[in-house]
């Protein structure tokens, strides 16, 4: 990232929260293998960050590189193709689909690479301690349990980076550590990275870089 401000901020970047932070007008290199926590504060753009990195918004000045290239210049078929394949991203609001099971919502985003067999999700399942609820609506699920089908969900695909929007906000600290372990793993089977932003309950990485936004 180079550079890069989004465009509420434009105007104000001599002022909090702009000039405290680690990455707004700062060059800043993500690598594949390691462990990021983005620590934050309300209000100051974790969420926007991770919108721009995933590709969803562009409302920012400055660059966005994934090897060399500028991400602005991605089609389409090339963000289709890196949002299977390359980038996952967990969103803090989740968006499960309500109507459907806690296994239908996992398939769902299975079946699209066929990543993982269902044995394998059941075990996911089982280690976060909701596998009791595989066949339960999701919107009859607590906010917590809806917290940890999402992070199964956004497992179950290749990645080099995974994007963890606030995992563990509603989790407490046993939950947390299961959660940690679990993309821990996955993110090291793939030799991937991982990038968790808090506001306070941090995905109890083991040795995270800690950038302040």
């Amino acid at each position: 990232m180079k550079r890069l401000l989004p465009d509420v901020f434009r105007g104000a970047e001599n002022d909090p929260p702009v000039s405290r932070s680690q990455v707004w007008l700062h060059n800043l290199e993500l690598s594949r293998g390691d462990e990021y926590l983005i620590a934050a504060e309300s209000g100051t753009g974790k969420t926007s960050l991770c919108s721009f990195i995933y590709g969803v918004r562009t409302d920012y000045q400055g660059d966005i590189l994934f090897d060399g290239e500028n991400i602005r210049s991605f089609d389409t078929a090339r963000w289709c193709h890196i949002r299977r394949r390359h980038l996952a991203w967990l969103p803090q609001e989740m968006r499960l689909f309500p109507e459907l099971s806690v296994m239908d919502n996992i398939l769902i985003k299975n079946r699209l690479t066929d990543c993982c067999t269902e044995a394998e999700i059941r075990r996911m399942l089982e280690h976060l301690e909701v596998e009791n609820k595989a066949d339960t609506l999701a919107a009859y699920l607590s906010v917590g349990q809806q917290q940890r089908v999402a992070v199964i969900r956004a497992l179950v695909q290749p990645f080099d980076f995974i994007i963890l929007d606030e995992p563990v906000s509603h989790l407490d600290a046993r939950n947390n550590a299961a959660v940690a372990a679990l993309v821990t793993e996955s993110a090291s089977a793939r030799e991937a990275s991982v990038i968790a932003t808090s506001v306070g309950n941090h995905l109890a990485l083991n040795n995270p870089k800690i950038i302040h936004l």
